[in-house]
């Protein structure tokens, strides 16, 4: 196994485009696991089991979890306890990010930093 991995946007979202859904896994390692996610106009995804972490790759929007709106753009990094709901609306065409899944089922304990 190599001591690196790296993958590039333009590299997933052609392996994305070979594929029939909105997303696609590309990398794992021990409990994390890392996809490529592209929504086109609705966000129709459900809570997850696995504490999450998105980083936007491009685009903006609006970003609902857990009751609350909040604006997103590229470069931001958007943290979702397992088990929350959540969802991007209003996203902009260009809408991209990585998705990174880690931990246990339920989500880790909450830090007390």
């Amino acid at each position: 196994m190599p001591k690196y991995h790296k993958i590039t946007p333009a590299e997933a979202l052609a392996k994305l485009a070979k594929v029939d859904t909105k997303y696609i896994e590309l990398f794992e390692h021990g409990t994390l696991g890392v996809e490529l996610y592209q929504p086109e106009k609705i966000d129709k995804q459900q809570p997850h089991e696995r504490d999450e972490i998105y980083v936007i790759i491009s685009g903006s929007g609006i970003f609902y979890c857990d009751g609350e709106r909040m604006d997103f753009a590229a470069g931001d990094f958007l943290f979702v306890p397992a088990r929350m709901e959540h969802r991007f609306e209003e996203f902009t065409d260009d809408f991209l990010t990585w998705v990174f899944f880690y931990g246990p089922k339920g989500g880790e304990n909450p830090s007390t930093k």
